[in-house]
């Protein structure tokens, strides 16, 4: 959902212009006023009121900077457990900069819209399920147009730089922010930086204007040309500097944005008026926080077309046997909702559920039951699912690409060879196997419509953003409200399938397959209940035993000799 509310009819042409800006220019109501004198700012030395807050400038001068040099968080807190994890602003660092009106005020596409821009006090909830007691809780700020902005049109000269692997929607993500800067803010100069980061300074750059981006939202890779690695602070913040760029956008995975936030710091080191903004970009959604990231449905509904393959070559054939390897590094998302979605698969397996093949409750015994009941079957297997059970793995565990990652065996060709060889050894029945891995055509392919108009939210609200002054942040989903994100958030962790959430649960359902408890792990589990049966059987039997009977002879015998004595 926009950031920006079109809930208000078209006025009449009657309406004068000062009414339309003195509508654009609405004082916060009385209940906004009170919820924000409630809000304070804290760090790990001081406080002030959020009417100081409404100042970026009197607010960052709270905050303090940490031993190695980098900013610290902007916490601000407010009653009933409320916490704001706020993004940097140029004016932290940067004192007593000037501010101008937003353009969008004279604009006549938002003549329609009842109020302009986003409130100051508007922010996002990043957990919507509590209870009646719990604690409002972490919130983000919320994206949108500010009223005042710290860029002058003329002064604007933006960057947009893509890297990591392809994904769907990059080229409408760079349209977005092109026609956005150009056709909202009336930014006319924005360069294109050819071949990811070591683009930046070892390659020609390209320049984008609105017509020569007009249609690239229908190809699918980037126009731009990507990389991994290249990343050199140093030369990367001097290119920047020398070419006097003050707006970078950089629209990468979770590697990428790491390189973005070191990027941000070194800038700010500098004291250079220069915003710093990420759009997260990876086809597998591990990127945490956010709902989800750009390319993903796409990525699922082309998944489809894999699975519905597999599925028609499977139904095919006797004992057929229909395999897909879909992407994954870590977390299993597209192997999940490709599944969910097609309900021809037989089986999930993703890097966050292990599994195992010999022995009763394993794989292959799965397998051969249901080639018994079905005579066909679908595996889908995220490409990261299974690394532990590879014996090449030992040789590439310490192996990496350019971006870092640790380079994985293939798995779907790993695991096609051992099934084949399973039931070939066995000869219980002859099968057919037909392995499918549609990688490199998910990545290549345009976005579909969902990612198209999510393309177009996140390259707005980036713009937005940075034109309010906003930085060292990423723009992303949550809650199905735009909001923006610091970048120590997006770079953290990654965002993995919980095996313990309903939504595996709704998998295992559709496909009937077995939890794959490892072996090991069933036999320490047993051996755990015996423990536990064992000590609760001697404990009945102490309870059991009967009270000793004291001998009767003996303690007549000591009785005559006390008499005697």
């Amino acid at each position: 959902m926009d950031s920006v509310a079109l809930s208000s009819p078209s006025p009449s042409p009657s309406t004068s212009t000062s009414s339309l800006k003195s509508r654009f220019l609405q004082k916060p109501s009385q209940n906004s006023k009170q919820l924000s004198s409630s809000v304070s700012f804290s760090s790990s030395s001081s406080s002030c009121s959020c009417s100081d807050f409404r100042s970026p400038t009197k607010a960052i001068s709270m905050a303090t900077a940490s031993n190695n040099g980098n900013s610290q968080p902007k916490i601000v807190t407010g009653s009933a457990g409320y916490v704001l994890e706020d993004v940097p602003h140029l004016s932290d660092y940067i004192p007593d900069l000037p501010t101008y009106p937003n353009p969008l005020q004279d604009n006549p596409a938002y003549s329609v819209v009842k109020q302009y821009f986003v409130h100051v006090d508007d922010t996002v909830p990043q957990k919507v399920v509590v209870h009646k007691d719990s604690p409002r809780g972490t919130h983000f700020r919320r994206a949108g147009p500010r009223q005042k902005v710290y860029f002058e049109s003329d002064e604007v000269y933006a960057c947009i730089v893509t890297c990591g692997g392809l994904c769907p929607g990059l080229n409408t993500v760079i349209r977005e922010i092109v026609y956005s800067l150009y056709y909202m803010y009336g930014v006319k100069r924005v360069l294109g930086i050819d071949g990811g980061y070591r683009g930046f300074y070892a390659k020609n750059t390209i320049p984008l204007t609105p017509k020569g981006v007009n249609d690239i939202h229908k190809r699918g890779g980037t126009v731009l040309g990507t990389s991994r690695g290249g990343h050199d602070t140093s030369k990367i913040v001097d290119s920047i500097q020398d070419r006097g760029i003050n707006q970078v956008y950089i629209i990468g995975g979770d590697g990428t944005q790491k390189g973005a936030s070191v990027i941000y710091e070194e800038v700010r080191r500098r004291g250079l008026k220069v915003v710093v903004t990420g759009i997260p970009k990876t086809i597998d959604n591990d990127i945490p926080v956010i709902d989800r990231s750009f390319g993903f449905d796409t990525a699922v509904e082309e998944a489809q077309r894999a699975i519905n393959a597999a599925h028609v070559e499977a139904e095919s054939s006797e004992n057929c046997i229909g395999l897909v390897k879909l992407m994954g590094r870590y977390s299993g998302f597209i192997a999940m909702y490709a599944t969910l979605a097609s309900r021809d698969v037989d089986c999930c397996l993703i890097p966050e559920s292990p599994f195992y093949l010999e022995g009763h409750g394993g794989l292959f015994e799965y397998i051969e039951t249901r080639l018994k009941e079905n005579g066909h079957m679908v595996i889908v297997i995220a490409e990261g699912a299974g690394q532990d059970l590879l014996a090449e793995s030992i040789r590439s565990a310490t192996q990496q690409d350019a971006s870092g990652n640790k380079l994985l065996q293939d798995v779907g060709l790993w695991l096609s060879q051992k099934i084949k060889d399973h039931f070939a050894k066995e000869k219980k029945m002859p099968i057919n196997l037909k392995y499918i891995d549609p990688t490199y055509m998910i990545r290549a392919v345009p976005s579909n419509a969902s990612d198209n108009v999510y393309c177009t939210l996140l390259a707005q609200s980036c713009v937005h953003g940075a034109m309010a002054g906003y930085t060292g942040y990423t723009s992303g989903l949550v809650n199905g409200r735009q909001t923006y994100i610091p970048f120590y958030r997006i770079i953290e962790k990654q965002h993995h399938v919980v095996i313990t959430d309903r939504m595996w649960a709704r998998l295992l359902s559709s496909t009937h397959q077995p939890s794959f408890m490892n072996p090991k792990d069933v036999i320490e589990d047993e051996k755990e209940e015996e423990l536990l049966t064992q000590i609760v059987n001697e404990d009945k039997k102490e309870e059991e035993l009967p009270t000793k009977i004291p001998d009767i002879s003996t303690e007549d015998n000591l009785v005559k000799k006390e008499i005697a004595a």
